[in-house]
């Protein structure tokens, strides 16, 4: 009876083990110092979600594509989340989001010495604003008419469209912008200017697709973990790894 006691306590921990390795896969696209591929620990937003999940036993894979393609994938379930996922209402019909863990400030860019300061959808009237595909700058304005709006895979191709002057501005989160250019192409930081103010202030999230069966249980551990870490100061510490804090 002993032998057996012990044989069905060791099956049921080797059950518990396997399935508190269990995997969770991520996309997204090169977005330094959120999502960076070459960071060893793959940047900030990467840190914070791989340290969460491990707080309910998961471990984090990441996987590096272009944004169409990787909220096609996680919407499709093809992934699990989406580490630097912006709040849209469009999305919230294919995606759960987790609690916000981040805020990025969305300014636009602009040639050195362009005098364009933004100050709400009627300055944009007439410009050519280059953007990234299914990035989500808001409804307003992606649905204003008042502008053009020539969309690339990438944020970097928009920049170097603006020195042209093939495009009036594109936008982006500040920190971003200047981190990838720095990585990229150092040489345009000083032929481009950010405006004083923003488009909009988006809050961060991980997001997984409705279509995965297991999306609250993801969601809930991402949750769950995020919450442990502001309360012991590992949020923190690994903020201030990255000058952000």
């Amino acid at each position: 009876m002993k032998f057996k006691s012990a044989v069905l306590t060791f099956f049921a921990l080797l059950l518990a083990v396997s399935v508190r390795a269990e995997t969770v896969t991520a996309a997204g696209d090169p977005w330094p110092p959120f999502i960076d591929p070459n960071d060893p620990d793959g940047g900030v937003a990467v840190s914070l979600a791989r340290e969460a999940f491990s707080r309910s036993g998961f471990t984090l894979e990441m996987n590096i594509m272009p944004w169409a393609r990787a909220i096609d994938g996680v919407k499709n379930a093809k992934y699990d989340v989406l580490i630097g996922t912006w709040w849209t209402k469009e999305r919230t019909e294919f995606l759960d989001y987790s609690e916000p863990y981040l805020t990025n400030e969305i300014k636009f860019i602009k040639r050195k010495g362009d005098p364009f300061e933004y100050n709400g959808m009627d300055s944009l009237t007439g410009k050519s604003v280059g953007i990234v595909r299914g990035y989500g700058y808001g409804d307003e304005f992606l649905n204003a008419t008042n502008f053009k709006r020539p969309e690339t895979a990438d944020f970097l191709p928009n920049v170097k469209k603006v020195v042209s002057g093939r495009v009036d501005l594109t936008l982006e989160d500040e920190l971003v912008a200047r981190s990838q250019i720095a990585k990229e192409d150092p040489g345009l930081i000083d032929q481009i200017e950010f405006t004083k103010n923003a488009l909009s202030a988006n809050t961060l999230h991980v997001t997984c697709g409705l279509a995965n069966a297991k999306h609250e249980e993801i969601i809930g551990a991402l949750n769950k973990g995020m919450a442990a870490m502001k309360a012991d100061g590992t949020f923190d510490q690994i903020l201030k790894k990255y000058g952000m804090k």
